[in-house]
């Protein structure tokens, strides 16, 4: 960080403990005369004082600084702004493949005659390694050690990489595997809520910022954090020391009241929100939670509701600093001296929390009565869909429906005395640190797991249980408090610290069950604690997927349906021969209260994350390359270069418009990043899985997307080829399928996209509203360029998506109001002109499209370039961000 002009002379000094810290005061800005500052959201605070402590005169000047408090007072008021986060938070899943392209910069530097090293994070980076353990054991006591050695097994290549760049780059760490999932372990470690920076002699105080390439980022939200999740391509901008771009966003301030009622959690608190701000519209915009209703939900739970920010549409969901964020960092060994800096920094900034003084001013605000929160489920395929617990097997009956009915009222599985029926529960996982973190709901299923072996009960045997927690922390005091026994009693071992089947990796299904539910077209059904449930995600089995708390998925382990009324029908049978119900082994608010307080013990905190860098044997085995660059291996299935810097020159090419584009596919709304690039399992039936076994891997050894995602031969077959999708030019077959433009025949997409690339035919793809939405996955953008997509022509875009394009130079164009594939009549077969690319494009500027029918009918319309600042043109014209950032190190760009 350069040290701020500070034109406006708002640099102060405060007294922490005998330490002087400087800062740059918001109070001394409004006096000066930058306008309302004070009355600002506390989250356009963080960004207000970011602008201040970054003035250079050029990306930040005065000027900007006075516009900054107007844009804040006026949502309607566009500005561009440009942010510099403290640090980058990355998970292996989209944070390999950006070190990867960081590497393959590096190669490409070498070869324009640069130094490798102008290719290095400007600021501090962690990785955390949790996305590639599968759940392959379970059910039993080795299953977390199995794992992790089926972990180590298949992702060798990969950990290699990881330790060379742990050498290779500067301001780079990484949480080896079987550590925790990052957002947990960012929470309960890495974060500080306030930040200080040596400035020459002085110490500058200022609050904590960061990125993240997993959409989940902003669980850190819930400790007063500002931070949210973008793709991996442009975390890797900021990381390479560009700030990164953005439009003042809208605040929507949602006042919490009251208090929850005895028998709801945080999660049907999560779900009850995510319903109401989807429908509310909060897509793009900061959610700020405030009001006395915060001082009944702990840390955690707040940082379960932020967690779920994506879900409901939010950047983020932010939760302002006060005396329970204190509480947490002392409860999590962050204690003692930087306690009073964060509380005396925050009070003198206008960014602590109190109810009773005047709140900030919000572009609007929604009210929520804590008190009518009621249990609930969320599915069966978004994370938005709520249905009341008391409603949910009625609501399952209705689904069912369109169902072809089994006969004999289930299907045989090979070698069982049972079948299997539609709602037959499968898959049942504590997963996902948007639960695990949080030790009231954790605590509540052991304690359920507890009473309902006391009782007798015990899980359907059709029932794949798996417990895999975001932190050891969890597993110690599971442990501690005797709660993992009966866990373990209930097929609830511990499977490994990572997200597992919340992201798909859920292993394999018993070979019996899997050929029922093929056979007979079962309809199963899946039970998780985590955050994501679209179709095609959680298992490629599994037609349904319910999110639920961790004491509801045990409840939903032992009943094995979601037809069953578990809030009035009986789990089972005691061993006394009596019926038992959901209540009679739901925890006491009494007893779980009790539990919560001493569950949280600094020194567990302080023992667990002591060497959370080293790593046990396995990880110190892996061989270590040094070299400046990376040596790829060409026969590599892993680790392949990556090709979107193979031709990078020092100097830009200009960009053109899109003549006689053809349709690769046609969609509707709401198409998520699973449809568009797949994470979880690859199938033997699918392209990528005929690819690999041409090559010789057996189907046991293909792994997962997200492990492959450095072999683009591997991704190019996976994208738009979820086994859900529905390209309405596939003649209703799901799947990765599209017609060829020339013959009509339905093949597969990534098949048309070569004889189109072959022919030289650009290629568009149409959809729907909320294009993108779902996890940041980068494949998402890089899979589209690779298949010569030139253009995504929608209706409109989630926010991290869109920008993933850009990074990978895909245009994003959208639809006026009230023109959609419907309105035009599309079916496909045409092709579109697009002109105002090669001339006259601007932010957000309107572009002539011609589109020519089958039969020769021209339409003409104008297209909205959703290129919103002068920064994503300049990362358009360089052909990507990447692009952009290795010629401004060179001085080319």
């Amino acid at each position: 960080m350069g040290r701020s002009l500070d034109s406006l002379g708002t640099k102060r000094t405060m007294d922490v403990r005998g330490q002087t810290f400087a800062y740059y005061s918001l109070d001394a800005a409004e006096e000066a005369g930058a306008g309302p500052v004070t009355r600002m959201p506390r989250s356009l605070k963080v960004l207000y004082e970011n602008l201040l402590r970054n003035e250079d005169g050029d990306a930040v000047s005065k000027d900007h600084l006075v516009e900054f408090a107007s844009a804040a007072a006026k949502p309607d008021q566009e500005m561009e702004i440009f942010f510099h986060p403290t640090r980058i938070l990355m998970n292996d899943s989209a944070g390999i493949p950006l070190v990867a392209d960081l590497a393959a910069l590096r190669a490409a530097a070498v070869r324009n005659g640069g130094d490798p090293a102008l290719v290095n994070p400007k600021i501090p980076a962690d990785m955390v390694v949790d996305h590639s353990v599968m759940v392959d054991a379970h059910g039993s006591a080795g299953a977390f050690s199995a794992n992790l050695d089926k972990e180590f097994e298949r992702n060798e290549e990969r950990y290699r990489f990881l330790r060379w760049a742990q050498g290779a780059f500067d301001n780079f760490r990484v949480v080896p595997p079987g550590t925790g999932i990052c957002h947990q372990v960012n929470l309960e470690y890495l974060s500080r809520a306030v930040w200080s920076t040596t400035d020459g002699n002085s110490a500058i105080a200022h609050p904590e910022t960061l990125l993240g390439t997993d959409s989940h980022t902003p669980m850190i939200n819930g400790i007063g954090v500002l931070g949210w999740g973008v793709g991996g391509v442009e975390g890797g901008t900021a990381l390479l020391g560009q700030p990164v771009t953005m439009i003042v966003p809208r605040v929507v301030g949602c006042e919490l009241k009251g208090r929850l009622p005895a028998g709801t959690t945080a999660t049907d608190l999560v779900i009850t929100i995510t319903e109401r701000l989807r429908a509310h519209g909060v897509v793009g915009s900061f959610v700020e939670f405030f009001g006395d209703g915060l001082k009944s939900l702990s840390l955690s739970d707040r940082a379960t509701l932020a967690n779920m920010a994506p879900e409901y549409g939010a950047t983020m969901g932010f939760f302002p600093i006060d005396e329970e964020v204190l509480r947490y960092l002392d409860a999590t060994a962050r204690g003692g001296d930087h306690l009073a800096l964060v509380e005396t920094y925050c009070r003198a900034q206008g960014l602590w929390h109190d109810p009773d003084e005047p709140q900030p001013d919000y572009a609007e605000t929604i009210r929520v009565e804590l008190d009518r929160v009621e249990p609930s489920i969320a599915g069966p395929r978004r994370p938005q869909d709520r249905i009341r617990l008391a409603d949910a097997s009625g609501r399952f009956s209705e689904l069912a429906e369109g169902y072809d009915p089994l006969p004999g009222g289930g299907a045989p599985v090979a070698g069982k005395d049972w079948t299997l029926d539609h709602g037959d529960v499968v898959i049942a996982s504590i997963t996902s640190c948007t639960n695990t973190s949080n030790p009231s709901v954790m605590l509540a299923a052991g304690m359920l797991a507890r009473n309902a072996v006391s009782k007798g009960l015990s899980v359907k045997p059709w029932v794949k249980t798996s417990l895999a927690p975001g932190s050891r922390v969890v597993a110690e005091y599971l442990a501690r408090m005797g709660l993992q026994d009966p866990l373990d009693q209930l097929g609830f071992q511990l499977v490994g610290f990572g997200c597992m089947t919340c992201m798909g990796n859920s292993g394999p299904l018993d070979p019996a069950i899997a050929a029922a539910i093929d056979d007979h077209g079962v309809a199963a059904s899946a039970v998780l604690s985590g955050n994501r449930n679209f179709e095609g995600r959680i298992h490629p089995h599994v037609r349904s997927n319910f999110i639920c708390s961790p004491p509801l998925v045990v409840a939903y382990a032992l009943a094995g349906s979601m037809r069953a009324d578990i809030m009035r029908e009986p789990l089972g049978t005691g061993s006394d021969g009596q019926a038992v119900y959901l209540q009679d082994i739901w925890p006491t608010a009494e007893e779980l209260a009790e539990a919560v307080d001493r569950a949280l013990d600094p020194q567990v905190f302080r023992d667990r994350y002591a060497d959370v860098f080293e790593g046990e044997a396995r990880w110190k085995a892996v061989e270590v390359p040094d070299t400046g660059t990376f040596e790829w291996d060409a026969g590599s299935l892993y680790m392949k270069e990556p090709p979107f810097f193979s031709d990078i020159g020092p100097d830009v090419r200009p960009v053109e418009d899109i003549r006689g584009a053809r349709v690769l596919a046609m969609f509707g709304d709401s198409i998520t990043t699973d449809h568009i690039s797949p994470v979880g399992t690859i199938t033997p039936s699918s392209a990528a899985g005929q690819y690999l076994q041409e090559l010789g891997v057996p189907p046991a050894e293909f792994n997962s997307f997200a492990a492959r995602r450095v072999n683009h031969d591997v991704m190019i077959r996976g994208a738009f080829a979820n086994i859900r999708i529905r390209n309405e030019m596939a003649g209703g077959r799901e799947g990765g399928w599209t017609r060829d433009p020339e013959t009509g025949d339905i093949i597969p997409i990534h098949l048309a996209a070569e004889r189109c690339r072959k022919a030289g035919v650009p290629l568009v793809v149409i959809a729907g509203k909320d294009y993108g939405v779902g996890s940041s996955r980068d494949w998402a953008a890089k899979g589209t360029k690779l298949l010569g997509v030139c253009a995504i022509i929608a209706e409109g875009f989630e926010r991290i998506h869109r920008s993933n394009l850009i990074g990978f130079g895909v245009m994003p164009l959208q639809f006026t109001q009230g023109v959609a594939r419907e309105t035009l009549g599309l079916d496909g077969t045409e092709t579109f002109d697009i002109q105002g690319i090669a001339d006259g494009l601007k932010p957000k500027g309107r572009l002539p499209c011609r589109i020519t029918a089958s039969d020769g009918a021209v339409t003409d319309i104008e297209l909205i370039c959703r290129l919103d600042t002068g920064v994503e043109l300049d990362y358009y014209r360089n052909g990507g961000s990447l692009h952009y950032v290795l010629r401004s190190a060179m001085g080319t760009a």
